[in-house]
């Protein structure tokens, strides 16, 4: 029976690294996947799933319009839907998915933040922590070595952002993935 798995992280862990090698192990096996990243993500250009180790892949883009329900069936046989940056997806985008997992026997699996940097969870995420069949947590370290749990916005002098849009895009300049003792003390 598929599943529909979220797979969850600060930033930096190797969300999208661990993506590309899942898909890379499915089509070795002569398996066809659809893969997605947001629309809204462009920081290596849209329709790119990119590795900070280097791998990058071209992917669909998803925004609040799509519906993979249509997609799923414009791709008969498909062996597994990948989504990066998972947290940009609709509450109705992650009900579709999980429906397409029990109904349609189509493992999806999510990969994203599950708080922004006001420590808030994003709708799409929370909508997964809610459904998912399975969840599992990535890590990656604070700069104090403690494991980073959340994404704090940076300003250009490296101070904390605490106020601001919740999607903001934007890499290691931006963002630092910390513990919550350094999230909380700076």
């Amino acid at each position: 029976m598929a599943k529909l798995f979220f797979r969850y992280a600060a930033m930096n862990a190797g969300k999208s690294t661990a993506l590309l090698q899942v898909a890379h192990n499915y089509e070795e096996r002569g398996h066809r996947v659809l893969i997605y990243t947001a629309r809204v993500d462009d920081r290596f250009g849209e329709g790119f799933v990119t590795s900070r180790l280097g791998p990058q892949r071209q992917a669909a883009t998803f925004d609040d319009t799509t519906d993979f329900r249509a997609e799923a069936a414009r791709s008969p046989g498909v062996a597994c839907i990948l989504v990066d940056e998972a947290q940009f997806m609709t509450p109705a985008q992650v009900q579709t998915l999980h429906e397409l997992a029990h109904l349609q026997n189509i493992p999806a699996i999510c990969y994203g933040l599950r708080t922004d940097f006001r420590g808030e969870l994003f709708p799409g995420s929370a909508t997964l922590l809610a459904l998912a069949d399975e969840m599992d947590e990535m890590k990656t370290i604070c700069d104090c070595g403690r494991k980073a749990t959340m994404n704090m916005r940076v300003d250009a002098n490296n101070r904390k952002v605490t106020e601001g849009a919740q999607v903001e895009i934007g890499g290691n300049s931006r963002y630092r993935s910390v513990c919550g003792r350094c999230f909380r003390s700076s």
